[in-house]
Order: structure tokens, then sequence, then C-alpha cells
């Protein structure tokens, strides 16, 4: 799929998918669109192509009545005070702990560019939403979509702020980045464990949620939706376990966070390099690596080993 195109999820029922050329990289973005009774889009990308939703939601002829960030991360809620700007009579939900940063971004924007470096390039000043267009959640909800329901799991691991949404009717969760990223060409799941609140046990224990969940389908945030693999699932656990052993023996090793970022920049996997291009492979790299260093560092002040 090329960026700003759209796709139907297949096995699911008005349920489109759309490649919002993140970072200006193809297949590693996606925002959901249900084309239900009461419509809804579920994340909203980095909002700096937001003209590609906009024009996705003008082509399906859907006017969204929720807005649902799974989390507050720009990536995915960066664009959702523009859609609420477009559509004045859509409600923006999003955990509790996160409404403060869509009313005013000001610190959120701080921290992103923190996090991100250089690809803050990619990103736009989001807008701020009124505070009465917001409503919060915290697990637990099923929000009535008219035609179907939505049931929302807060799942914590990946940041405080994220949920998830299970469909029962067509049985497919919209994973926020509780399940990792998925790369199609390469059909695997990649780690993502950006600063500052990344979490390896709450990732893992997000990750077996999603299993007892068993779903048919997951629809991931980066990129697109998947039939649901127990095993790929198990092997995430796995992945993040050794990724963060990874990078604690790395600095180990080198004595020297800057020096450790550099190390996993430079060895960026060359299938990752291939399929997202090297920019991005290694601004990747280095984003997961700070966020481990930074759980490390939380696991070490808590007198905690991982």
């Amino acid at each position: 799929m090329e960026p700003g195109e759209y796709a139907p999820v297949p096995g699911c029922t008005d349920l489109y998918y759309l490649d919002t050329d993140m970072y200006a990289t193809a297949n590693y973005g996606s925002v959901y669109l249900l084309d239900a009774e009461r419509p809804a889009v579920i994340d909203t990308g980095l909002g700096s192509n937001r003209e590609y939703l906009f024009d996705a939601l003008d082509d399906l002829g859907i006017t969204p009545e929720f807005v649902l960030p799974t989390h507050v991360h720009l990536d995915h809620a960066g664009g959702a005070g523009f859609l609420a700007e477009r559509y004045p009579d859509a409600t923006v939900l999003i955990h509790e702990s996160a409404v403060e940063h869509l009313v005013d971004p000001t610190r959120l924007v701080a921290g992103t560019k923190a996090a991100v470096g250089d690809q803050w390039q990619f990103y736009v000043e989001p807008e701020p939403i009124p505070e009465e267009r917001v409503e919060p959640l915290s697990g637990g909800e099923t929000l009535d979509l008219g035609d179907r329901d939505l049931d929302v799991h807060h799942a914590p691991g990946h940041a405080p702020h994220q949920v998830i949404f299970h469909d029962r009717g067509d049985d497919v969760v919209f994973t926020a980045d509780a399940a990792g990223i998925y790369v199609p060409q390469l059909d695997t799941i990649e780690q993502t464990s950006p600063p500052s609140q990344f979490d390896l046990h709450g990732c893992q224990d997000d990750a077996d949620m999603i299993r007892d969940l068993d779903p048919r389908y997951l629809c991931f945030g980066h990129f697109g939706p998947r039939e649901f693999d127990d095993g790929m699932l198990a092997g995430y656990k796995r992945t993040l376990a050794e990724w963060v052993e990874a990078v604690r023996q790395r600095r180990e090793e080198l004595g020297d966070d800057e020096a450790v970022l550099d190390h996993f920049a430079e060895h960026a996997p060359q299938e990752l390099i291939d399929v997202w291009g090297e920019r991005k492979a290694r601004e990747e790299q280095r984003m997961n690596t700070r966020g481990v260093l930074g759980y490390l560092d939380y696991m070490e002040k808590q007198g905690e080993t991982i």
C-alpha cells in the first residue's frame, strides 16, 4: 500500500486502515477508520499528513462521532486536535491521565522533542482541544458505536496512558503499541521501548492480556492488520526481554550512555534498513535504546532488577 492509500481490513465489517506516510516511511504508521452507525477514527497519526486522513474520510463518506487515540504519544494522537477542529460534533476519548496533554500540549511537545531528536522534523505542533470536547477513559468501559461495541482495556506497559480497543463483533483488537511494531514485509514484530515511561514487565503483561483476549485479528498502529498468532505475541515477550538485556550489557561494557546510543544506532538491523530506510531504522534504534536506558535507571532507583 502506498502512502495516502487506504484499504479494508480483511474479514472485518466497514473497517479500513490508512497509510499516513509517517516519518516519510511507507507502511510504518496506520490509522483506522470505522464506518459504524456512530463512526470512529482509531489513532490519528502525527497530524502532519492530516490531508490523507481527511481525504480518506471524505471518500468513504465518514463523519466521525468519536476520535479515539490509543495513547497520547504524538504518532498516535498528534492529529486529534485537527480532527476535532474539522468535526466539531466529534468527541475525543483518551485515558484519564492524558486528557490534560490534549487540552494543553505544551509539556507533551517538549517531551516528544527530547525523545525523538532529529525525527521532530516530521512532526507538527498539535492543535489544543477544548476541555469540554475530551472525555476520560480508565479501562473497563464499553463504547457504544450503534451497530457494534468497543471494549476498552488499560495497557500501561508502553505508556501509562495507553489503552487498547476490542471490537468483539469482528473480534479484532486495536493494539496501539501494546503488541510492538509489526513489519509486514518481514512478518515479524519489533520492539518499541521509547522514553520516558517504558516498562518491560508492564509490556509483557499487556502482551499476555491480548493473548487472553484471543482475537481473530490484530490491528497494529505500526503497521496494519494481521491475523492473531499467539506464538508471535509470545515471541514478542522474549524479544522485549532480550532487547533490554542487550542494552543493559552494552551499558555495562561501554560505561557511557551516548556511546550506547551510538552503538545501537550504528548497528541497526540491515533488514529494517532495507524496509524503512537507513535514517528511520537508525533513529528507531536510538529512540528505543534511550527508553531502555531510562527504564534501567528507574529500576536501579527502585532497587529492583530486570
